[in-house]
């Protein structure tokens, strides 16, 4: 089955779901009034942990199930993580690729899956009508638990790969993504992007995918989150037959920690544009982490908050040097990047590169504003209700909070703590765990890019596609 094929078919179950919805319902989901969800756990005879949140007024159920599956537990196989969840939905049980996705758009049901470096992610959304219902549930659980990794899909699916990662060389902001990973995480699996390279995944075998399904989609290895029209004893029900299939297994090894990088490094990478894009990063924080809110925090105001952000006023509107630059903490399992990110002309790269690290400097020595401060809570506690106000929002917070082990009071707590936030807690913590001096830098443009770098960064020139 193609993508294109696959994307008209959700789409078309889309509007079959909203249609039937739109004509039915006349009133709001209380989650988009209401403070914070009530959230309801426990654990499935095989070992699966449940979280559980009833939203009674929508004939509708969201379903993520996550595996400690992500492209990390690759060994060294890059995409095979990837690959092993992109097949689940080729054939399953007694049924190829168009025998499920018939069965899925027959009653307006949306499946997809998606593999970070941490995770690999099972939705489902469906109405709770019948036949809609059971026909969901039942070709979710088969999926899951039976794929059949067939070789003519497999093959069609590895194609499809490989035609996604030669567009991928193709832009020099994924480009300079996969490198900026590579140099931020060396050796350690977070190293490798998702998707693999083409010669990985032409080189991934049938029998190494079975393999790695059977070791991670367990019950004891899974998360799954439920948001939707059903009661506890209902939600007990759906939860044991969507995994009750998957054996107990064992859960995932603890990933290896990830080692601070030793020294400044820059990369240059020659692409034939007239823009350079240009990445900054290191080792930023955890989920979990005691310092996520001081960072979350600091990181809005530094760059993470549009328009109004440190960065951009330093690099667009003083100078006019990028259209668009940004900060971002991504926490993972074991500390995700911090980075920094613009894209400028090539002739402005170095100018734009300086004025991007100088202002992460300043940021560090001085901290926020008190006024910084109070309109940064102002916007992201302003904004949170909105974060909650459907079942698809709620349930993605509930894979997270389940996954990461974070507390069940995570959203009912989390503007309380935005505001506890102080100015010397910003400032202590970018002060403890960003250290300019040592971030990787990546350059993704004209050869001019490759021009004297910072004093004792180690320089690495590479053409385009280089590993």
């Amino acid at each position: 089955m193609c993508v294109e094929r696959q994307s008209d078919r959700i789409e078309r179950a889309i509007r079959t779901l909203s249609a039937w919805l739109a004509g039915t319902l006349l009133f709001t989901s209380p989650l988009l009034t209401q403070a914070t969800p009530e959230i309801q756990t426990w654990n499935t005879e095989n070992g699966t942990r449940v979280l559980f949140v009833a939203a009674p007024e929508i004939p509708m159920i969201d379903v993520h199930l996550v595996f400690a599956a992500g492209s990390a537990r690759d060994g060294g196989r890059s995409g095979l993580a990837a690959l092993t969840a992109a097949m689940l939905s080729e054939g399953a049980g007694d049924w190829g690729a168009d025998a499920i996705a018939d069965r899925l758009d027959g009653v307006g049901a949306v499946l997809s899956t998606d593999v970070d470096r941490d995770m690999a992610t099972v939705a489902l959304r469906t109405l709770t009508r019948q036949p809609a219902f059971d026909t969901a549930i039942d070709t979710f659980a088969t999926l899951i638990a039976r794929p059949t990794f067939a070789p003519e899909a497999l093959e069609r699916v590895r194609q499809n790969r490989l035609v996604a990662l030669r567009q991928e060389d193709e832009s020099p902001r994924r480009v300079a993504q996969k490198a900026l990973y590579r140099a931020v995480f060396g050796t350690h699996p977070y190293a490798a992007d998702p998707s693999g390279t083409p010669e990985s995944v032409a080189d991934l075998r049938r029998e190494e995918l079975i393999a790695f399904h059977a070791r991670h989609y367990v019950g004891s290895n899974a998360v799954l989150a439920i948001v939707g029209a059903l009661d506890r004893a209902g939600a007990e029900t759906l939860a044991n037959r969507l995994v009750g299939g998957l054996p107990r297994g064992e859960p995932a090894a603890p990933l290896p920690e990830v080692p601070p990088l030793a020294e400044a490094t820059l990369t240059a990478i020659d692409f034939p544009s007239s823009q350079t894009t240009v990445l900054a990063g290191q080792p930023g924080m955890r989920r979990g982490d005691p310092d996520y809110f001081a960072l979350y925090v600091g990181n809005h105001i530094l760059g993470g908050s549009g328009l109004i952000s440190i960065l951009m006023d330093e690099i667009r509107e003083k100078r006019g040097l990028s259209y668009s630059t940004y900060s971002a903490f991504l926490p993972l399992a074991q500390p995700g990047p911090f980075l920094m990110s613009l894209q400028t002309r090539n002739d402005q790269a170095e100018q734009a590169r300086s004025v991007m690290i100088d202002t992460l400097k300043r940021f560090i020595e001085r901290g926020p504003t008190e006024a910084e401060l109070m309109a940064a809570k102002k916007n992201i506690t302003g904004g949170f209700p909105l974060k909650i106000a459907s079942n698809s929002n709620i349930v993605q917070y509930l894979a997270v909070i389940g996954f990461y082990g974070l507390p069940l009071d995570y959203l009912e707590r989390f503007r309380e703590r935005i505001e506890s936030v102080t100015v010397e807690q910003i400032r202590d913590a970018f002060a403890r765990r960003l250290h300019p001096e040592r971030l990787a830098i990546v350059m993704v443009g004209a050869p001019a890019t490759g021009a004297p770098g910072d004093a004792g960064a180690a320089q690495v020139s590479l053409a385009r596609g280089t590993p």
